[in-house]
């Protein structure tokens, strides 16, 4: 834990970007309606004067596929985050559950001065959810620079 809280400003900054980012795709994936896509059922002229014409395609098959897959993907996207969030220590899963997991999102400070119980000052609530999403950024394999030269 020593070499996670004495990283240098510009890992930490680094790994909240790339850990915010993944919060808001998982909530785009998680409370946003999957739109189903649909095979077009007329014909559309193509001209290809020089083209190969021998290519074939099967759009029904792909959008099939699509329709099947891409909720699959998203539902483990989500799966392996909260599972991830789920082994993180007290303090840090519940900042990290009530701060980006939520489907209201909170501020910061909403979240150290009314949620926590007992209230915690900002340093601290800072430091702790920089070690949650330094956690979270090994425990889901995301590529950071600067945590992989620290840590190693």
């Amino acid at each position: 834990m020593r070499a996670i809280d004495n990283l240098p400003a510009a890992v930490k900054k680094e790994i909240r970007t790339a850990m915010e980012d993944y919060f808001e795709r998982y909530q785009l994936y998680k409370y946003t309606l999957f739109q189903v896509r649909e095979a077009r059922v007329t014909a559309s002229y193509e001209d290809r004067p020089y083209g190969p014409t021998n290519v074939i395609s099967d759009q029904t098959a792909s959008v099939a596929i699509y329709n099947v897959d891409e909720p699959a993907r998203r539902q483990a996207f989500c799966e392996r985050l909260e599972q991830a969030v789920y082994r993180l220590p007290h303090k840090e899963r519940f900042i990290i559950t009530e701060r980006y997991m939520k489907n209201d999102l909170p501020f910061d400070y909403v979240v150290y001065n009314q949620l926590m119980d007992p209230p915690v000052a900002e340093a601290t609530y800072t430091k702790i959810k920089n070690r949650a999403m330094a956690m979270l950024a090994l425990a889901l394999g995301i590529q950071i620079d600067g945590l992989h030269k620290v840590l190693m």
